[in-house]
């Protein structure tokens, strides 16, 4: 007799615009199923019901779940929405649609779950050229975000194809702190779609979203290291070959 493998608790779901999925996560009762694995925080796998129906999954991140760090201020889940922001603002997208919300254990960050090809991440699918493109956004995007917590892990593959960036709490920090594996192309010329994004970035300014949720050093530090990364035109080096997460994946 064999023992039978317990029910995922993870759903399919059909394909989502970005619009679609915010709508979802505003207005959608919250039920948590469960927390997630190897997370230091509080972070939970809820279902989202509108109307009786689940359309979608995310995850959800309370600041009463969060632990104090001596070297980064409070409220991560503020930084994992103005992540989206960002991405969204550059028009690179990698970053899964995330809202601001009152959950069950308090405010927090929802943000859309990816149904992810779980045995992938970034150092595996790197040998595949094809990815090479939006792995590069997701250096200038964490150089930018000024990310400190780049894991191999928080690159995913999607069912669907598309490659995702997610646990983006630490970063946003006003002192320089990046920590991200991705170095691979360090020394390498920009993209020029990457430099005509940084401009528009720039001329624009930060939106008023993102703007919301930072303070005035953190705004004009965004905006500091995206100049900085124009202007030298080259993906960035460690000389130090200190400036990794760890664990690393």
């Amino acid at each position: 007799m064999t023992e039978e493998e317990p029910e995922s608790p993870f759903r399919s779901r059909g394909p989502l615009t970005t619009e679609e999925a915010l709508a979802i996560l505003s207005s959608s009762e919250i039920e948590i199923l469960g927390r997630m694995p190897y997370s230091s925080n509080g972070t939970f796998l809820v279902d989202l019901t509108v109307d009786d129906d689940v359309p979608a999954q995310a995850i959800y991140k309370p600041e009463a779940g969060e632990q104090p760090l001596w070297d980064f201020p409070g409220s991560l889940y503020r930084r994992e929405v103005g992540a989206f922001h960002l991405s969204q603002q550059l028009g690179w997208g990698s970053v899964p649609p995330t809202a601001e919300v009152e959950g069950p254990l308090g405010i927090g960050s929802l943000q859309l779950f990816i149904p992810t090809v779980f045995e992938e991440h970034y150092f595996t699918m790197l040998e595949d050229e094809s990815f090479h493109p939006v792995f590069k956004e997701i250096c200038a995007f964490d150089f930018v975000a000024n990310n400190t917590d780049r894991k191999s892990g928080h690159v995913l593959l999607g069912e669907d194809g598309e490659l995702w960036a997610i646990d983006n709490g630490l970063s946003f920090h006003q002192e320089f702190k990046l920590r991200t594996v991705i170095w691979d192309f360090a020394g390498d010329d920009l993209p020029e779609s990457i430099t005509e994004s940084l401009t528009t970035f720039l001329d624009d300014g930060i939106c008023d979203e993102l703007a919301a949720l930072l303070n005035p050093f953190e705004r004009d530090a965004v905006l500091t290291r995206a100049r900085s990364l124009l202007h030298a035109g080259v993906f960035p080096t460690d000389p130090t070959g200190r400036r990794y997460p760890w664990p690393m994946v």
